[in-house]
């Protein structure tokens, strides 16, 4: 059996493809018969959303007062701006908090307002609102509080908050919870009475929206493009799907991050060893965003905060500096705990629909990396914990079948405290409360996982001959990125290639050369990881295209992501 399922998508009928094909403008040229089965496997079949989709422009977007409360919200602002008031940007510490936070310190500020900032810390505060920090606010003359990446599940914490004499304007963009809380306004594109058409917003992205209400009421402003910057920061760091109009906020915003003017961004660019101009999504999502993410995991985000908002070069490389430092720390800390959880986890066993490992050293900042990491080994949702005294906090990561914040709610009686998405959560629990906490988990993973194969799926776009692979083709593809959560890259099957030389490569032979060929069609290939695989003379490869700069030309190589001898 092979380790891994080959789920290749179903073929859109010749007729169909045709009746597309007439539908679309013969300007058209680049919708092609593969860009129609690319669009049909994520979701879009009607030709009228071919264009909008892969030119991924402003027809993507929406009138942010759509938003459920958007005008009391402004409202709420504009007087505060008016009065004089001391606004408090509360955000989250992550990367999509941080830049969300970013943006509306530098709006408001831009509009005249007296305006502060707020994000809590990790370990001594955790997620979302908390009183101390509330009182600590108002004492400083705060009246009105607009939060970012957090809040819709703050209830407990608002209403105390109403009690000190704060006002308060919610935008996230986690599950809403069955009672809103008292805010002022509570703008949230995942509420059941929204009429917003995008429910997949970054918590940025909601950020940005109420910020581009507020500057077309006051001078019809529409400068807010400036700030996408930040939101494709944020957007692609906290892994929402890249679909509807967050296709159109990170392919522009990734635009303005090539030529942005800020300092630290430069910095951050440099120290990371990427070259502005260059920047792309990867970039975000495996470079930039894990150092943004740094500063909150391994101490406190404050660093990251400091290094997007200041406008000097010395700060900002120093700033810069202690996120490389940090960042580094993150990876060695995350490789020591996911050995020590997967070995545990083998030992006792990974047969079971649902896993959970903890222990009192493992770091808070990095547990929900390495469930990241183990949930995609394994292909099982997963725990890991970390003990602190009486308390217990986990880091939940699922798989697409489960639905981890569904199964915390229905046993959110064990809980202290949850929140987060489908596939990402998080929980505070009473160390006593844990075993049956895994129990009762355990139960319903065992419910909902009855029927599904548990190994980890590849999604294959298309079954092709590999000597219709060429350049063309890949800037053919290239039109569906920016790729990322429900935008995976375009991968491919095809099968009896021939492999003409195979060899590890690597500092200790990790990943795996091939060369390839079908017909007269020779190819260069890369598995990455599988050096310690063996090939056959002919063999199935599953595999996407990507784009090498060799000695100043750019060369198409295939990426394996699977293979198998051909049968």
């Amino acid at each position: 059996m092979n380790r891994q399922r080959w789920q290749i998508c179903p073929p859109v009928p010749a007729d169909i493809i045709a009746q597309r094909l007439q539908s679309v403008s013969s300007e058209r040229e680049y919708i092609t018969l593969l860009i129609i089965q690319l669009l049909e496997n994520r979701g879009i079949s009607n030709p009228t959303d071919f264009e909008p989709f892969l030119t991924a422009d402003d027809r993507l977007a929406h009138a942010p007062r759509l938003l459920p409360d958007m005008d009391r919200a402004v409202t709420r602002m504009l007087r505060a701006l008016l009065g004089d008031e001391l606004i408090a940007v509360y955000g989250d510490f992550d990367a999509d908090g941080i830049t969300g936070t970013v943006l509306l310190m530098e709006g408001i500020s831009r509009l005249g307002g007296r305006v502060v900032h707020y994000i809590p810390h990790r370990l001594d505060e955790g997620h979302g609102l908390n009183l101390p920090a509330l009182q600590g606010l108002k004492q400083q003359g705060v009246s009105l509080v607009v939060t970012v990446d957090c809040g819709i599940g703050g209830g407990p914490e608002i209403k105390q908050g109403l009690n000190l004499g704060l006002d308060f304007i919610i935008t996230d963009h986690h599950e809403v919870p069955d009672s809103l809380p008292p805010a002022l306004a509570a703008i949230d594109p995942k509420r059941a009475d929204s009429t917003y058409p995008f429910c997949e917003l970054a918590g940025v992205g909601v950020a940005l929206k109420l910020l581009q209400a507020v500057f077309e009421a006051t001078n019809g402003n529409t400068d807010w493009e400036e700030y996408l910057d930040l939101v494709a920061l944020g957007t692609v760091a906290d892994m929402v799907p890249l679909g509807g109009e967050n296709r159109y906020l990170v392919k522009r915003g990734i635009e303005v991050l090539n030529r942005s003017q800020r300092i630290g961004v430069q910095e951050l660019v440099r120290c990371a060893g990427l070259q502005m101009g260059k920047l792309d999504e990867d970039s975000i999502g495996y470079m930039l965003g894990p150092r943004l993410n740094a500063s909150g995991r391994m101490d406190h985000a404050v660093t990251s905060y400091e290094l997007l908002m200041t406008t000097a070069l010395e700060q900002a490389r120093q700033l810069a500096a202690e996120l490389e430092s940090s960042n580094s720390e993150r990876q060695r800390l995350t490789a020591e705990v996911y050995t020590n959880a997967r070995e545990k986890l083998l030992l006792e066993g990974v047969d079971k629909p649902l896993l959970m490992i903890g222990e009192g050293s493992y770091p808070p900042g990095v547990v929900g990396v390495v469930a990241g990491k183990l949930a995609n080994e394994f292909y099982r949702p997963t725990i890991v914990l970390q003990f602190d005294g009486e308390q217990a906090r986990g880091s939940a990561r699922s798989i697409p079948e489960f639905d981890i914040l569904g199964a915390l709610t229905e046993c959110k009686a064990l809980l202290t405290r949850f929140g987060g998405h489908r596939q990402a959560a998080g929980f505070i629990a009473l160390k006593a409360n844990v075993e049956k906490l895994h129990w009762q988990l355990q139960q319903i993973a065992a419910r909902e996982l009855a029927d599904v194969d548990l190994r980890p799926a590849i999604n294959i776009d298309a079954e092709i001959p590999i000597a219709t692979v060429d350049a063309a083709m890949y800037k053919s593809i290239s039109k569906l990125a920016p790729f990322g959560q429900g935008n995976q890259i375009p991968t491919f099957l095809s099968r009896k290639v021939r492999v003409l030389e195979s060899r590890r490569v690597g500092a200790t032979g990790d990943h795996l050369k091939l060369k390839l060929r079908n017909n007269r069609v020779v190819w260069d290939a890369i598995a990455f990881n599988q050096g310690n695989r063996e090939t056959s003379s002919y063999i199935d490869i599953v595999y996407n295209l990507e784009q090498e700069d060799w000695n100043g030309r750019r060369l198409l190589r295939l990426n394996i992501v699977d293979f198998l001898p051909s049968l």
